[in-house]
């Protein structure tokens, strides 16, 4: 059984999740700014962003992470509030188990994506975060995706688990 068959297992028993937050950073190294909107392109990226003129058909156009994953850094940090901007990814959703979501693809507004791989935290976040800021962030980093059909996306969209074939 592959993981994608796994993970597929799943689908049924989750429920939406809800998109929180858009950031997008105009070029590499930057900070992100915050947007309410933004349009996803397929096999690009979201539009705005730095990554979406870089490598066409990349497993990682897009970030993710859960404002559940977010609660969990802050208490392995002891940090009060972490804005999701420190924390380099593009979209902050609720609700839902991004852990769960692997392999599969989801609907967030208009846009279709697939998960491709869990978005590990590198030495930047020791930085932004502060020593051990990383090691925090082991297995709540979020998830990376591909966009497979365009779309906007809009803060308060549902994200939506969708079956494929396998």
């Amino acid at each position: 059984m592959t993981q994608k068959q796994l993970f597929a297992r799943y689908l049924h028993d989750l429920e939406p999740g809800r998109l929180e937050w858009i950031g997008l950073r105009p070029k590499r190294k930057q900070p992100l700014m915050a947007v309410d909107s933004v349009e996803a392109l397929a096999g690009l990226g979201l539009k705005g962003d730095h990554r979406c003129s870089k490598t066409p058909g990349s497993a990682r156009q897009v970030t993710l992470i859960s404002v559940e994953f977010i609660r969990l850094i802050e208490i392995y940090t002891g940090l009060h509030q972490v804005d999701p901007a420190l924390l380099r990814r593009n979209l902050v959703v609720s609700g839902i188990n991004l852990n769960a979501l692997r392999h599969q693809q989801f609907r967030i507004g208009t846009a279709l994506f697939e998960a491709t791989a869990l978005c590990h935290p590198c030495v930047r976040m020791d930085q932004a975060l502060g020593q051990g800021g990383a090691a925090a962030m082991l297995g709540y980093g979020g998830l990376c995706a591909r966009i497979l059909e365009s779309g906007c996306v809009t803060i308060g969209d549902q994200l939506i688990p969708q079956e494929s074939a396998l």
